[in-house]
């Protein structure tokens, strides 16, 4: 009876633990940009929609902006095509560009279907509906990579909409140039600058790595929380580099725009967004800003 009873316990501790986060992100929007593998394996996918459907469900406002990488070149190779990369940007050709859309909106209502599965009203848009996001041509190095975006304008209207309404929304990341073209934007920019535009509390970025790491061949180096400063100190001292190093910009960028914190989680953790959110001492690395205090105390 004792070790039953010491279960229930421990269980009632971490509801305790969650509260005063809880008291704290009531009401507040938070941005969860979903990719990487937790986008592509079934369980993962679920838990990954569990956790954001139990934050919206104790008061939070999240959004969910997801990307699609793998799932397009899956089936660009089906017609036949060479999925190509420019300095880790896609080459999107019209064709490409094509494939691109269907399936990241077939992605999309696939997502609000596990929503709606759990009891909570879900509405998929891209950045088309209601002119979210407005994007020129981006270019790599000078190089001409096709229809590939860059976000020039975020309208949030719609998405301060469907929040008051009660909806869950999630972004697929699509915009329009000044033209009416269609062009592909890189998730991690799309959520970035939707948090920005939204004024969002937190930013959670579900990667396919624990966190930042002072050297990434030494998981001991993990690092559980960074001021802008040191993020600023890191890239400085080359300690950052490959695919992290646009996300620490953009991670930096939220900041300096209104963002308070931003998380960069293993989306292959199982309920990662909770551990990080609702626990003391989290799991991934948080980038806080200028006015944000520790959160994280040891074993208190």
């Amino acid at each position: 009876m004792e070790k039953g009873m010491e279960k229930y316990l421990q269980k009632a501790s971490v509801l305790i633990e969650a509260l005063p986060y809880i008291q704290r992100f009531n009401r507040k929007i938070i941005v969860v940009k979903y990719g990487g593998s937790a986008m592509v394996d079934e369980e993962l996918k679920r838990n990954v929609i569990k956790d954001v459907t139990l934050l919206k469900l104790v008061g939070f406002k999240p959004i969910i902006v997801h990307g699609g990488g793998k799932e397009i070149s899956q089936w660009v190779g089906k017609v036949g095509k060479e999925p190509r990369f420019i300095n880790g940007l896609r080459v999107t050709d019209e064709e490409t560009m094509e494939i691109a859309e269907m399936v990241l909106n077939r992605v999309n209502k696939g997502l609000v279907q596990l929503v709606q599965q759990l009891g909570v009203k879900a509405v998929g848009i891209s950045g088309k509906d209601g002119g979210l996001l407005t994007v020129e041509k981006k270019y790599s190095d000078g190089q001409d990579i096709g229809y590939v975006g860059e976000i020039t304008e975020v309208n949030p209207k719609v998405l301060f909409d469907l929040l008051s309404d009660d909806f869950l929304p999630i972004v697929c990341p699509i915009g329009l140039d000044k033209d009416f073209q269609t062009y592909n934007i890189n998730a991690d920019d799309a959520a970035c600058a939707i948090a920005k535009a939204v004024n969002a509390e937190k930013l959670a970025f579900l990667t396919d790595i624990e966190g930042v790491y002072k050297d990434p061949k030494d998981p001991a180096t993990l690092i559980s929380e960074l001021s802008i400063e040191e993020a600023h100190g890191l890239i400085a001292d080359g300690y950052i580099g490959g695919g992290m190093l646009p996300k620490l910009n953009n991670c930096i960028d939220a900041i300096d725009n209104g963002v308070s914190r931003v998380h960069i989680l293993d989306g292959r953790i199982p309920h990662c967004l909770l551990l990080e959110i609702f626990t003391n001492k989290g799991i991934g690395t948080a980038i806080l800003g200028k006015d944000e205090g520790r959160y994280y105390h040891g074993d208190e």
